[in-house]
């Protein structure tokens, strides 16, 4: 690998980045072109194949009811007798039901989540008859992949590429705000979407909102010398100024900035913060209901399971409950989801289940490595085939 020094003055106002070790990247250009791929696609499919597959084959032995062919979550409703093609029974399906849940919470899904899903299979079998275990299994599967799907399936939904085309047609930057709590990988994760929107062909500005920690207008700096390096210079560049300024006033700036050069989307790091800091609450508000993002990302990580749906709903609510005092009229919310770590928690999705549920916002991406490529969008089919092994 070709390994060089290059100085590149890419900070607003003339200000040149240091020397920053680069190489040679040009081998990622192209891979991200179009809408995002879901997460995990083709894994999912095959996995829903080898599992019709495994009980038609069940049929096909002449196995009684077919347990001995399916595993999975499915396996405990074996406990229920198909000999005699007997009605299904509220009754029979408690105890079926009490494991459903436990292993639903196994895999991070809320109570309230797993009381409805539940509800939802039993609706669906009980007062019909099964002669065979994989007639009630091909049912369940179905009962209760329709519910999760209706679930995950938000009151709105965000198509990026084509909302940055409409503002671009009104001759404006499209701006999208990350906020979440420290260490969740905002930083990280905006320079993934920065990626994606320049192998699309877009302009981006990236806003050095983080003005509290140290190091962190450095980050984005490497971030954006290294994607400059990848497309050009007029591309990509980062406002910035420094530390201890005012956070919405700076964004404001960038703002006004991106419209006179022609960027077509503003993409701002703000500081981390936890959920119940009232002055950093206060502050993000401020930021948020002044200059009125088109997407207000809330970035969490996947691998802490339900807190992070405790951090988004008083995230959210903190938003509500300042926004009309930072500027008086104003009402903002948590627009969008993006979780990170993804590709780390195996079939423990509940969390994703979980925050859409309850905001009924949409998870816009999902992280899935440290590479600019590794940017997704949520795959309902694989998150409901994960919940169902």
């Amino acid at each position: 690998k070709q390994w060089y020094q290059r100085r590149v003055a890419i900070t607003a106002g003339g200000a040149d980045a240091s020397n920053i070790k680069l190489k040679d990247e040009s081998y990622l250009k192209g891979t991200m072109s179009g809408d995002l791929s879901g997460f995990n696609e083709e894994a999912s499919t095959e996995e829903e194949e080898e599992s019709d597959e495994e009980m038609s084959n069940g049929a096909s032995n002449g196995t009684t009811n077919g347990a001995a062919k399916t595993g999975g979550m499915f396996s405990f409703l074996k406990n229920i007798n198909f000999s005699t093609q007997q009605t299904v029974s509220s009754e029979s399906l408690v105890p079926v039901l009490d494991k459903l849940k436990e292993h639903l919470t196994s895999k991070n899904v809320a109570s309230e989540i797993s009381v409805q899903l539940c509800d939802s299979l039993e609706s669906s079998l009980v007062g019909k008859s099964y002669s065979t275990f994989t007639g009630l299994t091909s049912t369940a599967r179905q009962a209760l992949s329709d519910a999760l799907t209706k679930i995950l399936s938000p009151k709105r939904r965000v198509n990026v590429l084509r909302d940055v085309m409409e503002a671009k047609s009104k001759g404006r930057p499209y701006i999208i705000t990350f906020c979440g709590v420290n260490g969740v990988g905002k930083s990280t994760n905006l320079a993934k979407v920065c990626f994606w929107l320049l192998d699309n062909g877009y302009r981006v500005l990236v806003v050095g909102g983080d003005t509290f920690r140290a190091g962190a207008v450095e980050q984005l700096r490497t971030h954006v010398v290294r994607l400059a390096n990848l497309y050009t210079e007029d591309q990509v560049q980062l406002y910035e100024r420094g530390y201890g300024k005012d956070p919405a006033g700076l964004t404001f700036e960038a703002i006004k900035y991106a419209k006179e050069r022609r960027y077509d989307v503003v993409l701002v790091d703000t500081a981390g913060r936890m959920q119940d800091n009232e002055p950093l609450m206060r502050a993000l508000s401020k930021l948020v209901a002044l200059n009125n993002p088109d997407l207000t990302l809330f970035v969490g990580e996947a691998l802490v399971g339900n807190e992070a749906v405790d951090q988004l709903v008083k995230f959210n609510q903190s938003l509500i409950d300042n926004s009309q005092t930072a500027v008086a009229g104003t009402k903002s919310v948590i627009d969008g989801i993006l979780l990170t770590k993804f590709d780390c928690i195996d079939d423990k999705v509940g969390a994703a289940i979980s925050m859409t549920y309850i905001t009924g916002q949409p998870i816009v991406f999902v992280g899935t490595g440290q590479q600019y490529p590794d940017l997704k969008s949520l795959n309902v089919k694989s998150i409901v085939s994960a919940l169902l092994r």
